[in-house]
């Protein structure tokens, strides 16, 4: 009888304190909401959910259920932060693949690309993107910069290390202008105030990412227009999955129209409620054509592998342009990927099997 291929579901669990730590009191202003919501958290069953990082919580179990349904042994591993453990635990089980699902170190995510570099340096083969894809697509300046080089359209942009560099006469952008945190994703940091439209609010806006996340702050010319996904899964013929679209009729009529922070965790929030993913999204034929095109490069260029997700906006011109590459994205049942991969006619466990198996082909 064959042996059972082993695979290891690596993921890292963020603790009470790093769910409603920095990141959350970034978003609230309040050391009162951070005590009330790790009250909440500690009451859970998984004592730490929701935030950043929840959808590995959902993911993992998901993931599990349909490795084995496809045949395959199974291990699962909580790095709960501990590189040594992590080496230790694939010295001793030796999988023959790692689903990753491990999105930082702690409350660190530039780690997240760390970690794949010790499955590499160790020789285990490994789901998704490569060490060097995922530092790429978390660096938004970086991403920009690769994307530029592909002739891929992405809004016009400056980066700001303090809020002291903010000067009116040296200003390059046109407002109102979005400020993001320049090393940072899932949406951390971006919350209806991030949209300014003068210069002394975007300094203030820069000194806010600079005092909570300790990082430059990326500004870029706001795209006012309809938000879509797509994405793709696969290597040497990636397919493209149907497009989907952000929502946005469900907003207050006073916020703007993007995918903050609350939008994407914060359930039972004005913003959670009022986004919602429609796929496949509706058209034009020859913008699509012209998605699904970028897309793929966008994919290729930042080296991404096995399943990806490209965020693109669309001004009043139909004018497509990238504002996020997102390698190895949530994949839970209920997230937009698998939303688009079921529109194409695949089951969970379909999507599941087809990422082992592009890992696999990487395989000696």
């Amino acid at each position: 009888m064959a042996k059972k291929i082993h695979v290891a579901v690596v993921f890292n669990e963020p603790t009470i304190e790093t769910a409603a730590g920095r990141k959350f009191i970034s978003e609230t202003g309040t050391i009162e909401a951070v005590a009330t919501r790790m009250q909440v958290l500690a009451a859970s069953p998984a004592g730490s959910v929701d935030l950043s990082e929840v959808g590995v919580l959902e993911e993992r179990e998901h993931v599990c259920e349909a490795l084995r349904k496809n045949g395959y042994r199974t291990s699962l591993f909580n790095m709960n932060g501990d590189v040594k453990r992590l080496i230790s635990f694939l010295e001793e089980k030796q999988p023959d693949l790692i689903f990753n699902l491990c999105e930082s170190v702690g409350d660190e995510s530039i780690h997240e690309m760390h970690v794949a570099g010790i499955y590499e340096l160790m020789g285990v083969p490994y789901t998704g993107a490569g060490a060097f894809a995922l530092g790429n697509c978390q660096n938004k300046v970086r991403t920009k910069q690769i994307l530029s080089y592909y002739k891929i359209r992405t809004p016009k942009f400056q980066v700001f290390n303090t809020p002291t560099e903010v000067h009116e006469e040296s200003l390059e952008l046109n407002f109102p202008v979005i400020v993001k945190p320049a090393n940072e994703d899932a949406s951390v940091g971006i919350e209806n105030g991030s949209i300014v439209d003068s210069c002394s609010a975007l300094k203030k806006r820069v000194r806010f990412v600079y005092q909570n996340y300790d990082q430059p702050a990326l500004a870029e010319e706001y795209v006012n227009g309809r938000e879509i996904n797509v994405a793709i899964i696969g290597n040497k013929r990636p397919v493209i999955l149907p497009i989907s679209e952000i929502d946005f009729s469900g907003l207050p009529s006073h916020f703007p129209k993007i995918v903050t922070y609350n939008a994407k965790w914060m359930q039972g929030t004005d913003e959670y409620k009022g986004t919602v993913g429609v796929c496949p999204a509706v058209l034009p034929a020859e913008i699509e054509k012209q998605a699904r095109e970028v897309a793929l490069t966008a994919f290729r260029g930042m080296g991404c592998r096995d399943y990806a997700r490209v965020d693109m906006r669309l001004d009043k011109n139909n004018t497509l342009y990238v504002i996020e590459v997102n390698p190895n994205p949530d994949i839970s049942d209920d997230a937009g990927f698998a939303r688009s991969a079921r529109v194409q006619g695949y089951s969970f466990d379909q999507i599941i099997n087809k990422i082992v198996e592009y890992a696999l082909e990487r395989t000696p």
